[in-house]
């Protein structure tokens, strides 16, 4: 992996984007967008994670994230966030007896899985997260690149209105993720 992609400053206020293997539309249903939630939460309260923004798309999100002084490192939050929702997205898709493209996607994380010799039997996300530290105009530019992705891609007509993103946060709506604010730091 090149070093421009690699958590250089413990301190410091990353841009990071993953995506499904195979840029597989996983995150279609409420259900499995609802796990990533639900398990960004725990890594706030147990792991040390700051969220600053966030948006979660059909097949990959974004995240702008610091840490806690005394939390984990970057590299072992992601890990660990990746590998338990891997686990627990695969594991809904299989117990969802209403999920028509069940077998499909299984194959194809299967198949990823066999191409990756690090795993064992499936793999749902791609190996990188292409962190990007941010100052200075950068973290306003990336924040409104989060914001605005879900309407360039035609599923809302204004930022607040998608369910899973930040853009409801500083917006001052309801939002199933508290966050800390990139410009005050208080929990909005």
């Amino acid at each position: 992996m090149s070093s421009k992609y690699k958590f250089h400053s413990p301190d410091g206020l990353y841009f990071i984007s993953t995506a499904v293997v195979y840029w597989i539309d996983v995150f279609t249903r409420p259900l499995y967008k609802d796990l990533i939630i639900d398990s960004l939460k725990y890594c706030v309260k147990e792991k040390g994670l700051n969220v600053h923004g966030y948006v979660i798309m059909t097949n990959h999100l974004h995240l702008i994230i610091s840490r806690k002084a005394d939390g984990m490192s970057f590299s072992e939050i992601l890990r660990d966030f990746k590998k338990y929702t891997a686990m627990q997205v695969i594991k809904a898709i299989k117990e969802n007896i209403q999920e028509s493209r069940s077998s499909w996607m299984l194959d194809l994380f299967r198949r990823a899985g066999r191409e990756n010799g690090n795993n064992t039997q499936f793999q749902f996300w791609q190996q990188d997260n292409h962190p990007i530290e941010l100052s200075g105009e950068w973290i306003d530019q990336k924040l409104a690149y989060i914001h605005n992705n879900p309407a360039e891609m035609g599923i809302v007509a204004e930022p607040e209105d998608y369910w899973y993103s930040s853009a409801r946060n500083y917006a001052g709506l309801f939002s199933p993720l508290k966050i800390e604010s990139i410009y005050d730091g208080v929990e909005i």
